[in-house]
């Protein structure tokens, strides 16, 4: 049997395409690892510049304060709002960076004998799912201050360019996970049973 990837309805192995969706039937994506480090590798790239250029631009009359993530979130700790820096800390740093580890992990283990077992695999390429649509909660806070504090010249809040970066960062985290093929795990599992033991 193979499933369909995109409506998940399954079919005799060697069906063409899906009758219900029509999407390619592909019994396992040979090009999935590759996908995943490229993407993997640029969405890194961008991560970093999101860290290091300014992700809000504050204009108060005659001064104009830029600030990025981890700055932006040690200034709200500094006036009190720890639980907001926590939440940004964690969304904004913690978060990616797991995902990052996460996805590589994934990616070396399939093609390394042992390890943790496949339920722990999928197990975490299921939190990482997951934890997905949660990665854009910076570009949502931004959009917000940035709608919600223009006083007509006495203080606006604009994005600065990590906010681009940071969504691409996402994008291309997300996307690499995407390309990950869950199934390669259990072939990992497979040929983990198959191999003969030497030691």
């Amino acid at each position: 049997m193979v499933a369909c990837t995109r409506c998940t309805r399954a079919w005799p192995l060697g069906t063409p395409e899906c009758g219900r969706c029509g999407a390619k039937l592909v019994s396992r994506d040979e090009h999935s690892l590759q996908k995943v480090w490229a993407l993997w590798v640029v969405g890194l790239m961008c991560y970093v510049p999101a860290n290091v250029y300014p992700m809000l631009k504050t204009k108060q009359l005659f001064t104009v304060d830029e600030s990025t993530i981890i700055g932006g979130a040690v200034e709200l700790a500094h006036h009190g709002a720890f639980g907001i820096a926590a939440i940004i800390l964690v969304a904004s740093v913690v978060i990616p960076l797991g995902k990052f580890w996460a996805v590589a992990f994934l990616a070396v283990s399939v093609r390394q004998r042992g390890g943790f077992t496949s339920h722990r695999r999928l197990l975490m390429y299921e939190v990482v799912e997951y934890i997905g649509r949660w990665s854009m909660i910076d570009i949502f806070v931004v959009a917000i201050l940035s709608a919600l504090v223009q006083l007509k010249g006495l203080a606006t809040i604009s994005p600065g360019p990590a906010a681009f970066f940071f969504a691409l960062s996402v994008i291309f985290t997300m996307l690499s996970a995407q390309a990950f093929d869950p199934r390669m795990i259990w072939d990992a599992q497979d040929n983990d049973n198959e191999a003969p033991d030497h030691g």
